[in-house]
């Protein structure tokens, strides 16, 4: 007995819909996401007026918050000793010559926390730092 003819015609998914779905959800988190390079440590730079200079491949960078403490690239120091200091920016060198050194500080922040990283960098013989503000022109 043949109830009728046999069909061979497999299930066709469309797949156009989670596509767009997914593209959306990719667009939404790509707006949503906010992208801030001091988002560990808080840091408010003083202003200042001028053009920015160009920067190198390989930078340490030192920040100081504004109750005085110490990180090098975003590692935080145990203390605020100057051998310390000094110990973090030899260990993040490693066997560079002569790197590019970033200070930002809290417009808070003591001077005396400021010297001292310009110190540690004199002292290890590294010549070549500047001093990073906010532009206050771009806050207008």
């Amino acid at each position: 007995m043949n109830f009728g003819s046999k069909r061979d015609e497999s299930p066709d998914i469309n797949l156009t819909p989670l596509i767009d779905v997914v593209f959306l959800l990719l667009i939404f988190f790509m707006v949503s996401t906010t992208f801030d390079k001091q988002a560990e440590i808080q840091i408010d730079l003083p202003e200042a007026t001028g053009k920015p200079t160009e920067t190198e491949k390989f930078v340490i960078e030192i920040s100081i918050d504004s109750l005085g403490r110490y990180f090098v690239n975003n590692r935080r120091l145990r203390d605020n000793k100057l051998a310390t200091l000094k110990w973090a920016i030899q260990e993040t060198m490693a066997d560079r010559k002569n790197p590019h050194v970033l200070i930002s500080s809290d417009k808070e922040t003591s001077y005396q926390s400021v010297m001292t990283a310009m110190d540690a960098v004199r002292q290890l013989g590294l010549n070549k730092f500047s001093l990073t503000v906010k532009d206050a022109q771009a806050d207008k």
